[in-house]
């Protein structure tokens, strides 16, 4: 059985005092979320105050991003095993804002998910739709395609040791919304992609939603079948609120 997964992207926000106070919220009710791993996911900057305040707990931390290289002169990257001397758990690829701010393009988010394999850091591959594509009807050739470059690149077996997440990204900040139904009928399309080439490895990995999920929605789409936990944005930055997400799924 597959066992939730909540995970909170800090995105580029925080300070020095208010990620204490915020770990310190999540450390003291980390014990209420037997059912479920919590990690969260710093801005770089952070990632050793995170290790500093997390170590010896349960709750996990790893990071938002990472260079496709393992070194080199690449002004303003961080590569993997940089994040090794962290004892990063997690990385974040192919982050729908990475993909439209950044150009990410599917090749590049396989080239990270591979980098981060290579110092065995649990890749969460990000695949998703945008408004336009959504209109268009074209979400599962969308999410097949980026799906797809991980895979031919790694093949399904990586998947072993990885996570997705399903972003949907009309409906992050826009003020639409995906139906569980919605978000449930994607998660399953992904499983089924994975379960072409192979079943077993298909049933046991965890697939997060990321779309907007909060306290207020986070128990109904949790008891999709097909939906394993989530990615969390803005509702990440309250301890009560992230807490209230992971506890809703178990």
């Amino acid at each position: 059985m597959r066992r939730n997964l909540v995970a909170g992207n800090w995105k580029m926000n925080g300070s020095a005092e208010s990620i204490r106070g915020l770990l310190q919220g999540i450390k003291e009710g980390a014990a209420e979320v037997a059912a479920a791993d919590l990690v969260v996911f710093p801005p770089f900057v952070y990632i050793g105050l995170v290790e500093q305040q997390l170590t010896g707990t349960s709750v996990a931390w790893g990071t938002q991003n990472l260079s496709e290289h393992a070194s080199g002169a690449y002004t303003g990257e961080v590569a993997g095993p940089m994040l090794q001397d962290f004892h990063c758990t997690y990385v974040i690829v192919g982050h729908s804002e990475r993909r439209t701010l950044y150009g990410e393009s599917d090749e590049m988010v396989a080239r990270k998910f591979a980098a981060a394999r290579k110092v065995n850091i649990q890749p969460i591959l990000c695949v998703g739709e945008t408004l336009e594509e959504r209109d268009q009807g074209v979400t599962e050739s969308v999410v097949e395609r980026q799906l797809k470059a991980v895979l031919d690149l790694e093949g399904i077996e990586a998947f072993n040791n990885a996570v997705i997440a399903y972003e949907p990204v009309w409906a992050i900040g826009t003020g639409r919304t995906a139906t569980p139904q919605q978000a449930q009928d994607v998660h399953a399309f992904i499983r089924a992609k994975l379960a072409e080439r192979n079943p077993t490895v298909a049933a046991q990995t965890r697939i997060l939603y990321g779309g907007s999920m909060k306290a207020a929605n986070s128990g109904e789409l949790m008891a999709m079948a097909d939906i394993d936990g989530g990615l969390i944005g803005g509702a990440s930055l309250d301890a009560k609120d992230f807490l209230a997400i992971a506890r809703s799924g178990c």
